[in-house]
């Protein structure tokens, strides 16, 4: 029998590093999933991003804010109910995070709740970004909500 020498110490390292990163690869599949950027006109979006930013300060100033909830139904938004519904459009971004085409977008009409639903049916089992943009009076107003769909 050999005696175990600093090389035999080095190659026992080495191979056992190469094992580990290959069970980190198919143990953990979901670390090579594609990341995929949440929209495709990024520079476009980004030059008006100060819009944005102007739209989420007007809706965070407001008094009373449009209501999120989420039930067996769907996603439900219910704006104040003295939200006078003339001159607005109200229209809706839902981003999945990890999978473009299951994104929703949308304009709606407001109830006689003012409200709308984002029905279940639509809807996947996962993460989104709600994007909530509505126009009133000439100003735009947005607000973001983080969704866990379960």
């Amino acid at each position: 029998m050999k005696n175990f020498s600093w090389g035999h110490g080095v190659v026992i390292a080495l191979a056992a590093f190469i094992i580990f990163i290959l069970s980190m690869l198919f143990l953990f599949p979901n670390g090579q999933k594609n990341s995929e950027m949440v929209t495709d006109n990024y520079y476009e979006e980004e030059l008006q991003y100060q819009d944005v930013i102007d739209a989420k300060k007007r809706a965070d100033d407001l008094q009373e804010k449009p209501v999120y909830s989420q039930d067996t139904n769907g996603i439900n938004i219910a704006f104040p109910k003295d939200y006078n519904n003339s001159n607005t459009t109200v229209k809706f971004v839902l981003n999945r995070t990890d999978d473009q085409n299951l994104d929703i977008k949308r304009a709606v009409q407001l109830d006689e709740n003012h409200s709308f639903i984002i029905p279940a049916k639509v809807l996947k089992m996962g993460n989104y970004t709600l994007r909530l943009m509505w126009t009133k009076d000439k100003l735009n107003y947005r607000m973001d909500y983080d969704v866990i769909w379960k």
